[in-house]
């Protein structure tokens, strides 16, 4: 017997998609041959018939996919196009969670077939767009697996760990962050192109005269030729749009476009002078208030320039750090680009004021020169101070490195650096401080409270209401709230605790775990169960509990 699984798409709006379609087609098509017949140009209704056709097609296309699994291997179908990936060529399935970083849009969970090679495809369905959604499509998940596994038990994965790829992981795409840099790039460099230019034309204001009566007409563009008109009226709009005069009679011109405040600062009737030079208005001066066109000169250029430059390398930091995470597993969380964004403020802070006012030369005096220097120097030590910050760190050697030193006094054994109390948040809270500072002690007790969380919901955890783990006097036990005291606390079963592995966050993990935590993976009586917390507070926190269950100090990596 063959099997055979199947996700088709059930849009309810699919006939009249296709009713659409059929009547945009039908009136362009009439349209067409009455143009054709009577030899007259076709009218408008021929382009809207032509335009809902297209859209409706377009939206057909995106509700008529269909996904088909068998013996044979994944089939895709859609309204224009049919493909077939055989099972042999596809050597694991993971998930996509998609929009994480977009709270306008609901996070997305979508399967993508590795095919050999590396090589991947997102498969149209099935889609998650909410808890309710997510057991079906686990079961889905689920059973194409099993078919994998069925039918190419040697290119199926060993392993029943299901890889989750996020913005934040080592297996995101990097497409998008390296067409923006190359953009940025582009259009700094087109930016200076334009620096000759606009350093030619400033000075070329800058230096114009009044005409005389002795200047020819073929050189009245390059001086200033003054004409008298009287305002009619001002439109002044919002800082976003542009803000107009308007000329009474319209002389010498209808309308000029000018600033908001300056269209504030005119009004009817005021009498002025208009500055023309190179065919265009370029001054407005009444009583009292003065309108002037702004030049960009070469400053204004190479600051916009350095900006974009900077600007760049946002997305330039990001390729970076996958590039430091190419050797990790592709689930794996890898750490923030934002030290870099610090780092390229801190940039911008001396860069683009030296650009703005000596853009043609940065070694022009001793005082630019030492000004060049240091800036240079400080961002030399901002960007390697980024570098390590944002250093991949392995769970061996920071649970080594955790335990047996810190800084707290509390009693009992291991000791090491805590979380600032009250800093961490529930399971449900979208983001968790991950800093490391001095661990909270209880003024009552010789308690120390430890940022951490256990990531599922258990006995001793309920509803994960848990921000804070409890060392000290008493047992290990999980805190609502970073201290002082031990109210409303759950003792942790540290009998029936046994820790198996210190790893590195991955993508299923989800996006409230701190991308310089580690995750402790814990049996709890046959299930498991994750513990995360910074490196060297979970040190501490593992060596206490393997201390209460009489087992060795010492982590696994």
């Amino acid at each position: 017997m063959t099997e055979t699984w199947e996700v088709p798409c059930s849009a309810p709006w699919r006939r009249a998609l296709w009713l659409s379609a059929g009547l945009g087609t039908a009136v362009t098509g009439l349209e067409a041959a009455r143009a054709i017949h009577l030899g007259t140009p076709p009218n408008p209704w021929a382009g809207i018939g032509l335009l809902v056709a297209l859209i409706s097609c377009a939206m057909l296309h995106a509700v008529s996919h269909r996904v088909t699994a068998d013996a044979d291997g994944v089939h895709l179908r859609s309204l224009l196009r049919r493909r077939h990936i055989p099972w042999s060529d596809i050597s694991d399935l993971q998930i996509r969670r998609m929009h994480t970083d977009n709270w306008r849009v609901p996070e997305t969970h979508r399967i993508v077939l590795v095919l050999r090679g590396r090589r991947k495809r997102l498969l149209p369905l099935p889609v998650c767009r909410s808890a309710a959604e997510l057991p079906d499509f686990e079961a889905k998940l689920a059973a194409l697996r099993a078919l994998h596994r069925r039918h190419a038990p040697t290119s199926a994965p060993r392993t029943d760990r299901v890889p989750v790829i996020s913005a934040r992981t080592a297996g995101r795409t990097w497409a998008g962050s390296l067409a923006l840099c190359v953009l940025l790039l582009a259009g700094a460099g087109t930016a200076l192109a334009f620096v000759p230019a606009a350093e030619t034309e400033k000075s070329a204001w800058e230096a114009a005269v009044p005409c005389t009566a002795a200047t020819p007409a073929a050189e009245r563009g390059e001086c200033l030729t003054t004409l008298r008109a009287e305002i009619e009226r001002t439109d002044a709009n919002h800082s976003k749009q542009r803000s107009w005069l308007y000329f009474t009679e319209g002389r010498p011109l209808e309308r000029l476009g000018v600033s908001r405040e300056a269209a504030l600062d005119f009004e009817a009737g005021d009498r002025v002078e208009l500055t023309v030079w190179r065919r265009g208005v370029r001054e407005v001066a009444g009583a009292g208030h003065v309108w002037r066109e702004h030049f960009p000169g070469a400053g204004d250029v190479v600051m916009a320039a350095a900006g974009c430059l900077l600007l760049a390398g946002l997305p330039g930091a990001r390729l970076l750090m996958r590039l430091r995470g190419r050797r990790l597993p592709e689930d794996e969380v890898i750490p923030s680009a934002l030290p870099f964004a610090g780092a390229l403020a801190g940039t911008a802070g001396w860069l683009l004021p030296l650009c703005y006012l000596h853009p043609l030369d940065f070694l022009a005096s001793p005082a630019v020169t030492a000004w060049t220097a240091g800036g240079s120097a400080a961002s030399a030590g901002l960007f390697a101070w980024a570098w390590y910050a944002s250093r991949i760190r392995r769970p061996d050697a920071a649970t080594a490195a955790g335990t047996g030193t810190g800084t707290g006094t509390a009693t009992g054994t291991g000791t090491g650096t805590g979380t600032e109390s009250g800093t961490a948040a529930a399971p449900t809270a979208p983001h968790v401080t991950s800093g490391t500072s001095a661990p909270r002690e209880s003024t009552a007790r010789g308690d120390v409270f430890l940022s951490a969380r256990f990531l599922e919901h258990t006995d001793f955890n309920p509803n994960g209401f848990g921000s804070h783990v409890v060392l000290g006097d008493g047992p290990p036990a999980v805190a609502p709230h970073g201290g002082p005291g031990r109210f409303a606390v759950k003792p942790l079963p540290v009998e029936r605790l046994t820790v198996r592995n210190v790893r590195r966050p991955r993508g299923g993990d989800g996006e409230a775990v701190p991308r310089k935590w580690h995750i402790a993976e814990i049996d709890d009586a046959g299930t498991p169960v994750h513990l995360a917390a910074a490196p060297a507070d979970l040190a501490r926190i593992v060596a206490e509990l393997r201390r209460h269950a009489g087992a060795p100090a010492e982590s696994g990596g």
